[in-house]
């Protein structure tokens, strides 16, 4: 079987020891088997929508010798999941609006359960939005690269969270506060990407719509300044009584 990656890893350190977990999306059960084998979860529910996954994945559990602790399942999201049966619920490697379909369809899940630990890749701050707005606390944040992308993980409880600043929800107040080094190579990069698309499309700003896109990345580039003092500058979070 195939070496966890260091998302996958980075995932896996969210999750609470000792908890039943609940692997949506699960792929191949790379993470469920890591999860049981490493007795970080005592039980894993492994669950995928696509039939040759669940195939591979059932496999490699039974190579593993981890049949009775890992429970491999195919269902459409949390579907298959009954409340009570997972404390820590894992979404990781889908998009950002499948991400909040799943978690919408599975309330009864989400609210038996202690934690959601999430890795979208894409629309992250709609993801945060969308913790709030649901009666979610986001506790814990990591960021990390790997093959040249990257990769947010974020990990919530049950209880309100009063976020009220954009750049909280676009790059994670909590990775902000703690001047996370990888957020701040993410956002080099981002920084380098939205000033060449602005140069870009300055060439044809006439345009309605050229010129449309032009104020989104000026907005996209003003966030990115501001994120990028608050990760450069040691303390300058804590300082900034506007931004903390």
């Amino acid at each position: 079987m195939a070496l966890l990656s260091e998302r996958l890893r980075a995932v896996a350190g969210m999750v609470t020891p000792g908890l039943p977990v609940a692997d949506i999306g699960c792929d191949h059960a790379y993470l469920p088997i890591y999860l049981a084998r490493e007795n970080i979860s005592p039980y894993v529910i492994a669950c995928d929508i696509n039939a040759g996954p669940i195939m591979r994945a059932q496999e490699n559990v039974d190579d593993a010798e981890l049949s009775e602790r890992i429970d491999v399942r195919q269902g459409d999201g949390l579907s298959v999941v009954s409340p009570g049966e997972a404390r820590s619920v894992i979404l990781a490697g889908m998009g950002g609006r499948l991400m909040m379909r799943i978690l919408g369809e599975g309330t009864g899940v989400t609210e038996a359960a202690d934690e959601i630990i999430l890795e979208p890749q894409s629309d992250v701050a709609a993801v945060r939005h969308f913790l709030q707005d649901s009666g979610f606390r986001i506790i814990s944040e990591n960021m990390v690269s790997e093959e040249g992308k990257f990769y947010p993980i974020i990990k919530a409880v049950h209880g309100r969270m009063d976020w009220d600043r954009e750049i909280y929800f676009r790059y994670g107040k909590i990775l902000l506060r703690e001047e996370n080094p990888v957020l701040h190579e993410f956002l080099l990069v981002e920084k380098q990407y939205c000033s060449n698309l602005l140069k870009e499309l300055s060439e044809n700003e006439d345009i309605p719509h050229v010129f449309v896109r032009m104020e989104e990345v000026k907005t996209d580039l003003a966030l990115n300044t501001d994120a990028l003092q608050l990760v450069s500058e040691p303390g300058l979070f804590e300082k900034n009584r506007v931004l903390s």
